[in-house]
């Protein structure tokens, strides 16, 4: 059994998108992450199934080109291979499940790219 809290060692940083690895489970990886408002995860796809729990918060997420408002509590799952990206409408807390099989290096790139 592990315990671990989603608040602790993560803070808001104006300058970039912060993300940490809470925890590691025989089938996930449970991320978390936090955009100030106004910052971005430019468009990108998951090599595998990811689920998005909007712990608090507002977003858009768009997937495929189309536009959603994501507010506190809202989750969803997206298949490999889609595109998405997300824009914090407020101050957001996120918590992403990646599968055991992907790379938390993939989504650091995600968040450092400039392109």
């Amino acid at each position: 059994m592990k315990i671990k809290s989603f608040n602790e060692g993560l803070k808001f940083d104006s300058k970039q998108v912060q993300t940490k690895v809470i925890i590691e489970t025989p089938f996930s990886k449970e991320i978390g992450i936090l955009l100030k408002a106004g910052q971005l995860m430019k468009e990108h796809k998951a090599p595998y199934p990811i689920l998005i729990h909007l712990l608090d918060g507002t977003i858009e997420l768009g997937v495929q080109g189309k536009v959603m408002l994501m507010n506190t509590g809202d989750i969803i799952t997206l298949e490999e291979g889609i595109l998405h990206d997300l824009v914090a409408q407020t101050d957001s807390s996120i918590r992403l499940t990646l599968s055991k099989l992907d790379s938390v290096d993939r989504l650091k790139e995600v968040v450092e790219r400039e392109d």
